[in-house]
């Protein structure tokens, strides 16, 4: 989901309690390590216990702690400080765990935010080596009342009235994966269970933990809260719907009357000012994405988008990345969108927006008619017309609904660059 990172601390206030007392002390001990294999955390979130389960391994000197999701697999450079503490960062995401390893095959420590400047509470988490399960202990299930597979129509319910969500899952036994996707995106892979009329969900990947707890109806409908972390939890209602449908993401976001181009200018990641308008996008096709580094589905987007422009990129198409991010400082843009850049090896431009605010990026965008999502993909033809723009980002976790956005991508992207240069606009081409 586009949520921003629910916990925000302030580096100097974290550094004096958290990192100068795990990571700085023990300077005169031995290395001590996680052990190696499969364990199983608990973040503490107000009054809720979210489990994530981990692996830790280690090839040489590289140590890699690896968060695991139903099929999912986020691997993690693990950092060791003297001693007997451990420091991870979450790749593109600025915020990192940062643990003490106790005697007892027990990690604990908390999930920090790295933005400067900001303030806000911390995660704590413990964590114990050997144990695979994710809510339940072997032996101890509870026979499921029902079978919850399917596709179910989800009503929040919020301050602001938000359209229908969708969750998608499958159940084994007591076994529970799924996902939940919304008209701006979708949750990443779930793991979970169902105990008797109860199911419960989690998800950690990097960004906020996640947590579904719900309760199976008699009328076979459900109901429960999702938590986003101690900033945000919704209750909600469910009703299976095979039929039921998200607005049409590519209906949502389009250009104002009286408009048929878009423009803007922005830094790039050395300061120079680019403008849509440059030579070198003038008779090529253009893809431009809004993205977060905070943001979970505009790296999967990114994961998706990279490898597909270096391959394509010598038949007419140019990318640019726009990048909103925590703080409205280029200096920082510059770090934390170019760990982006490096770790996903993008070879398309990007340039710095401003801060992460819909409002904001409506502002800097006033040929749109709103802006409601981060990931918003807007595709270019050779004569500067925007020709689809599409909200938001489903991933491969969502089946059909990634395929579908796979196979539609391609196909308008084959059929623009398929379109000629323009005349006026030959020359310029010929030069860039």
């Amino acid at each position: 989901m586009k949520e921003k990172l629910f916990i925000k601390n302030v580096r100097s206030a974290v550094s004096a309690s958290m990192i100068g007392s795990l990571l700085i002390t023990g300077a005169v001990q031995a290395q001590v390590l996680p052990k190696e294999g499969r364990w199983r955390g608990e973040f503490k979130v107000s009054e809720s216990i979210v489990p994530f389960n981990f692996e830790f391994s280690k090839h040489g000197d590289k140590k890699t702690l690896t968060l695991i999701n139903g099929s999912r697999r986020d691997d993690f450079d693990v950092q060791l400080r003297k001693g007997d503490s451990i420091y991870v960062k979450m790749n593109t995401y600025d915020a990192a765990l940062v643990a003490k390893v106790e005697a007892d095959n027990k990690l604990s420590g908390e999930y920090i935010s790295l933005v400067p400047g900001f303030r806000g509470n911390a995660l704590s988490f413990v964590a114990q080596h050997g144990k695979t399960y994710r809510f339940v202990e072997p032996g101890k299930d509870v026979r499921p009342a029902f079978d919850i597979s399917g596709k179910w129509e989800i009503q929040t319910y919020t301050k602001e009235q938000v359209p229908a969500s969708i969750a998608l899952l499958k159940q084994t036994g007591n076994k529970l994966t799924g996902v939940i996707m919304t008209v701006v995106g979708d949750t990443r892979e779930l793991e979970g269970t169902v105990q008797g009329d109860e199911f419960y969900l989690s998800g950690f990947t990097g960004p906020s933990p996640f947590i579904v707890k719900g309760k199976i109806n008699n009328n076979r409908s459900i109901s429960g809260e999702q938590g986003f972390g101690i900033y945000k939890n919704v209750k909600f209602d469910g009703t299976l719907n095979p039929s039921v449908e998200l607005p049409d993401p590519y209906e949502i976001t389009h250009l104002k009357e009286g408009y048929s181009k878009f423009d803007f200018t922005f830094p790039d990641l050395k300061g120079k000012q680019v403008s849509l308008s440059d030579d070198k996008y003038k008779g090529k096709v253009v893809i431009i994405e809004t993205i977060g580094t905070w943001c979970p589905n505009c790296t999967d987007q990114t994961i998706f988008l990279a490898p597909w422009y270096s391959k394509n990129k010598h038949r007419g198409v140019e990318a640019i990345a726009i990048g909103f991010e925590q703080k409205d400082d280029l200096e920082y843009a510059k770090y934390t969108l170019g760990k982006l850049r490096d770790k996903y090896k993008i070879e398309y431009d990007i340039l710095f927006g401003g801060i992460a605010d819909k409002k904001v990026v409506s502002e800097k965008f006033p040929a749109l008619n709103k802006f409601i999502a981060f990931p918003t993909t807007i595709l270019i033809d050779r004569k500067g017309n925007v020709r689809e723009i599409y909200t938001g980002y489903t991933g491969e976790v969502t089946g059909k609904y990634y395929e579908a956005y796979e196979a539609r991508f391609n196909k308008v992207l084959d059929e623009l660059i398929a379109e000629p240069v323009p005349n006026e606009l030959a020359a310029i081409v010929a030069q860039n």
